[in-house]
């Protein structure tokens, strides 16, 4: 039976949200928080990747992929999503809240305003609305606090934890393309981001949600 995390959510949290007060910079982030958490007991360590994989199945859903794919002009791969989902987590608990609670409140978080109006081949590195690297915080500071490279993963299943690094999207899937459904679902996102003209390349392994400019093909 899996065992409650020993870090509490409200920890977790925490320090999700000092992290993002300490720099804005997301690699000074990881950097940040995985000193942080080689100061913590191993459990706590593992107990924090627990919560944060948790935190992803919450927003795993198709809804919230349609959300991301409209924002990022159709390029939103699987691995694309699932960076989106760790940049949300990194977005701190409000707003994390918020969104998974309603995916068109994405147009009220200042990160995403930025950004509407200017095409995403003109964001910079570090705008894209993505955080791959809090995926492997945890790892790293296990790694530092136990000298052992092997052992996070059977941490985590000695947890009862089955971990994931990939969408499992709940709900029912549907068409990113359709513009009268993206309408009726995300009404302030879809006049923010309308999707640029491309050419349809979708691909079945990667949910169908990734497209290429004609240019690029």
């Amino acid at each position: 039976m899996p065992r409650f995390p020993a870090m509490e959510m409200d920890s977790f949290w925490d320090l999700i949200e000092r992290s993002w007060r300490h720099t804005a910079d997301p690699e000074e982030r990881v950097e940040w928080l995985t000193g942080q958490l080689t100061r913590l007991p191993s459990d706590e360590i593992v107990a924090f990747q627990v919560w944060l994989e948790r935190l992803h199945q919450w927003a795993d859903s198709w809804r919230m992929w349609g959300a991301a794919y409209q924002i990022c002009d159709g390029m939103c791969s699987e691995d694309g999503f699932w960076g989106f989902q760790s940049w949300l987590i990194g977005l701190g608990r409000d707003a994390f809240e918020r969104v998974v609670a309603h995916p068109d409140a994405l147009a009220d978080v200042p990160q995403v305003r930025r950004l509407a109006g200017r095409g995403a081949d003109g964001w910079a590195e570090h705008e894209w609305p993505e955080w791959e690297s809090l995926d492997y915080v945890a790892r790293r500071a296990y790694a530092q606090v136990t000298g052992e490279e092997d052992g996070f993963e059977e941490a985590l299943e000695a947890r009862g934890h089955d971990s994931s690094l990939s969408p499992e999207p709940a709900g029912e899937r549907w068409d990113f393309e359709d513009t009268a459904e993206v309408a009726r679902r995300f009404p302030r996102l879809a006049r923010m981001f309308p999707l640029s003209p491309r050419v349809d390349d979708r691909d079945e392994t990667d949910g169908g949600c990734y497209r290429q400019l004609a240019s690029e093909r």
